[in-house]
């Protein structure tokens, strides 16, 4: 089965191939599947979140919110969290599960935590709040993680092996906000949310756009299963292999801001046995990620070479000297 192929991954068990996750096109071919359980992208247009904001869009991407919702910080004391028995939640579960039996089938916050609080609060009022009003960032925090929370503790009933989160940390050269409030205000929930996950049977998966090397070591050690690098392109993936192959599974694509989008063919080839190569020498720790992203550039050539590059070159070793060496990512 598909969904053994990924645990054996995930466990660094030698598993048959190297599993592709397709997150938003051709998902019949995929290993992994995402189903949605927060809710933010419903409405005729997929435009609003349960949250209560809506999406304003000028292209084919998320778009961002039209407005923040908590403007003032003595708002947050009567703002409602969705509807946690929402009966729309879990509708059409049963037909995904039956669509997906055999495949890895993630429960998928959609945006969580740090993004989500960012899109409530208006992102530049929450960067003064960490200093200015760090008593209602804690506040607004355990708001939103609190709320994911109580839906992870709904998912063991229908049949999912992990939890997707989806939180954004880094910028094209560092991260949003410093090491040093990151593990203060925002480490220790996540500790609380992946410990709930793992004893609930499931697993981590853990999307983080940008550079953040920081902290790569801090969410391996609070229990990420995997690591989604959605930028390689901003790291030295030798390196990155080098320090943390074999600690984690690392979810990887050629880099959608750039070889993928205008690279040739034996470009994304290359670029896909760089992950080879450093993160899929351990029996296991490697994940291709394809996405489709015309509105990014990408031609469906270089959509087709990134599947055919993960497919082609997909395959697992033992050994931890036969890689190219890096020169640091710090």
């Amino acid at each position: 089965m598909r969904r053994d192929q990924v645990y054996k991954a995930l466990a660094f068990q030698n598993p048959s191939y190297v599993p592709i996750y397709y997150f938003n096109q051709d998902q019949d071919q995929s290993d992994l599947v995402a189903f949605e359980v927060q809710r933010h992208f419903i409405g005729h247009d997929k435009d609003e979140s349960e949250w209560g904001f809506t999406w304003n869009r000028l292209d084919e991407t998320m778009g961002q919110p039209l407005a923040s919702l908590i403007n003032e910080p003595a708002q947050l004391v009567d703002f409602p969290i969705p509807n946690l028995t929402d009966p729309e939640r879990f509708v059409g579960i049963e037909l995904f599960n039956q669509k997906y039996g055999d495949r890895f089938r993630m429960a998928s916050l959609a945006l969580s935590g740090f993004t989500t609080m960012s899109f409530l609060r208006g992102f530049s009022n929450l960067m003064l709040d960490l200093v200015e009003n760090p008593e209602f960032v804690e506040a607004l925090a355990d708001k939103v993680f609190g709320f994911e929370e109580q839906i992870i503790g709904q998912l063991p009933a229908y049949g999912f092996d992990a939890v997707a989160f989806f939180d954004d940390w880094g910028t094209q050269k560092g991260m949003i906000i410093s090491p040093v409030f990151w593990r203060r205000f925002f480490k220790p929930r996540y500790i609380k949310q992946f410990k709930l996950v793992h004893q609930l049977g499931l697993k981590v998966y853990f999307h983080c756009c940008g550079y953040y090397p920081q902290i790569i070591p801090d969410l391996i050690e609070i229990g990420v299963d995997m690591l989604n690098i959605s930028q390689p392109n901003l790291y030295n993936i030798p390196e990155l292999g080098r320090l943390y192959g074999g600690k984690v599974c690392f979810v990887c694509p050629v880099s959608y801001q750039t070889t993928s989008i205008s690279g040739t063919r034996d470009d994304i080839f290359n670029a896909a046995q760089a992950l080879v190569d450093s993160f899929g020498r351990f029996n296991g720790g490697l994940i291709g990620y394809v996405e489709e992203y015309h509105s990014m550039g990408m031609s469906q050539a270089n959509y087709l070479a990134c599947v055919d590059a993960f497919k082609t070159l997909g395959v697992y070793r033992s050994g931890g000297d036969n890689f190219r060496t890096g020169q640091g990512i710090a």
